[in-house]
C-alpha cells in the first residue's frame, strides 16, 4: 500500500490575543480556494518575522502546490507556485525550516529525476521575495525517492526519503550546501526492512544524534524507532509489536531527555496511540485511543507540540462531531504521563472550521497554529489558531 493510499484510508511570540480561560476556542484564520492561491495543506507552519509561511499539496497556478504566507490578520499572498517540472511539485511532508531569514523545504515530487513518473521529489529554498531555488533533486535510485523530512544541524542539511536507496525501503541523507547554489547528497543509511521501512516524520537532532520513526519494519513489521548518528550508524531503539503501537507516520518531540511519538494505528483499539521511549530504547506506551466514537479522536499522524508541561497534537480522525463519518478530527493535549484529553473537536464541512488536520500544530504566543487538509468554507482546508488552549 503507498503512502497516499494509506492515508487516505486513515483520513476517509503570539498572533492572536487570548485570555487564560478554560475553554479552547478555534478560529479559521484563512480557509483555501482550491485555485492559485493553493488547496489541501499537509505541513505544518513556521513564523518568520511575525507573518505565518506554510505550503499546500495542491492548487497554485499549476496545481502542483504552493509556498504562501499569511499575516496575522489572515492576508495570504502566494510567494510561489509549483511548476511540476524542475522545479518541483506537491510539497507534502515536514514544514518549511527558516534559516537566516530563507525558508527551506520539500517537494514530494518534480525536479529532475527521470526514473520516478513527475519526478523525484526536490529539496528547495524560498525567499520571503518569492525566489525559490532548487538545492537538490532527487534521483530515485540510491539517493532515495520522495523525501518526507528536514532538518539543520550545523552547516549541514539532514533529511528522509520515503522510498529508494538499496533496499527501496528509504533513506536517511545529508545534504551539504555548494558555492554555486545547489547542493551535494550523501546517503547516510539505506533501510532493508528489520531496520525499518518508509521514514515518514523526518528527524530531530538530540545532541549531535538523530531520531526518527519508520512507517514498517522492525523486529515486527509494525514500524520502529531508530537513532543515526551524523556518521550514518543506524540503531533501532524499539520496535512496535500491534498493542503497544503501530504505523508512526509522524516524527519524534524531544521532552526532557525523553522522546515523545504517536503511531497511526495500533493500541488497545487499533486506532492509534502516543508513546514515550528513552534514548536506551525503553519504550512505555502513555495512551491508546479509543475505539470510534467515543469522541477522543484516532488516527494521529503528526508528531506532537511541547507546551510548558504539556503536549498538544492532532488526529486526523475522531472527535465530537459525526459529519465526517468516522469523525473531523481533535486537537488534544496529553501529560507525560499519559493523561490525555481533548483540546477542540473539528465539526466538518457545514461548520467551515477546518476537516482532518493531518499536520504538526505550532506554538506561538498563546495560540496553537495549524492546518486541516480539507475542510473550511471551500473544503480545500484551512489555517487555524487554537486560543485559550491552556487550563
Amino acid at each position: 500500500m503507498s503512502k497516499i493510499e494509506y492515508l487516505g484510508a486513515v483520513l476517509a511570540g503570539g498572533l492572536l490575543a487570548a485570555s487564560p480561560v478554560h475553554a479552547a476556542s478555534e478560529s479559521v484564520l484563512y480557509a483555501f480556494q482550491g485555485t492559485t492561491d493553493g488547496g489541501g495543506p499537509q505541513t505544518g507552519l513556521t513564523k518568520l518575522d511575525g507573518t505565518l509561511y506554510g505550503t499546500t499539496y495542491q492548487g497554485g497556478a499549476n496545481n502542483q502546490g504552493v509556498v504562501f504566507s499569511l499575516t496575522p490578520a489572515g492576508a495570504q499572498t502566494v510567494l510561489y507556485s509549483f511548476g511540476g517540472g524542475a522545479d518541483g511539485s506537491h510539497p507534502y511532508k515536514g514544514s518549511l525550516i527558516n534559516v537566516k531569514g530563507t525558508l527551506y523545504g520539500i517537494t514530494e515530487a518534480g525536479g529532475s529525476g527521470t526514473a520516478c513518473t513527475g519526478g523525484c521529489g526536490t529539496v528547495f529554498s524560498v525567499t520571503p521575495a518569492g525566489v525559490e531555488t532548487v538545492l537538490y533533486s532527487f534521483q530515485g535510485g540510491s539517493d532515495g525517492v520522495e523525501p518526507t523530512g528536514l532538518i539543520k544541524v550545523g552547516k549541514n542539511f539532514y533529511g528522509t526519503t520515503y522510498g529508494g536507496g538499496t533496499g527501496s525501503f528509504g533513506t536517511v541523507f545529508k545534504l551539504t550546501l555548494t558555492k554555486t547554489g545547489g547542493a551535494t547528497e550523501t546517503v547516510l543509511h539505506s533501510f532493508q526492512g528489520s531496520d525499518g521501512k518508509f521514514p515518514y516524520g523526518g528527524l530531530i537532532n538530540v545532541g549531535g544524534t538523530l531520531y526518527g520513526t519508520t512507517w514498517l519494519g522492525g523486529a515486527a513489521i509494525f514500524g520502529t524507532v531508530y537513532k543515526i548518528t551524523t556518521a550514518g550508524d543506524e540503531t533501532v531503539l524499539h520496535s512496535f509489536g500491534g498493542s503497544d503501537g503501530q504505523a508512526p507516520i509522524g516524527g519524534l518531540t524531544n521532552f526532557g531527555g525523553t522522546l515523545y511519538g504517536t503511531t497511526s494505528n495500533g493500541g488497545a483499539n487499533g486506532t492509534g496511540t502516543v508513546f514515550s521511549v528513552t534514548p536506551a530504547g525503553d519504550e512505555t506506551l502513555l495512551y491508546s485511543f479509543q475505539a470510534s466514537g467515543s469522541g477522543d479522536g484516532r488516527g494521529p499522524a503528526a508528531a506532537l507540540e511541547r507546551v510548558g508541561s504539556m503536549l498538544y497534537g492532532t488526529t486526523n480522525n475522531g472527535g465530537s462531531s459525526t459529519a465526517c463519518g468516522s469523525g473531523c478530527g481533535t486537537v488534544f493535549k496529553i501529560t507525560p504521563a499519559g493523561a490525555e484529553s481533548v483540546v477542540y473537536s473539528f465539526q466538518g464541512p457545514a461548520a467551515g472550521d477546518g476537516n482532518f488536520p493531518n499536520s504538526a500544530l505550532t506554538h506561538i504566543g498563546k495560540a496553537l497554529y495549524g492546518t486541516t487538509l480539507n475542510g473550511g468554507v471551500n473544503g480545500q482546508g484551512t489555517v487555524f489558531a487554537i486560543s485559550q488552549f491552556k487550563k
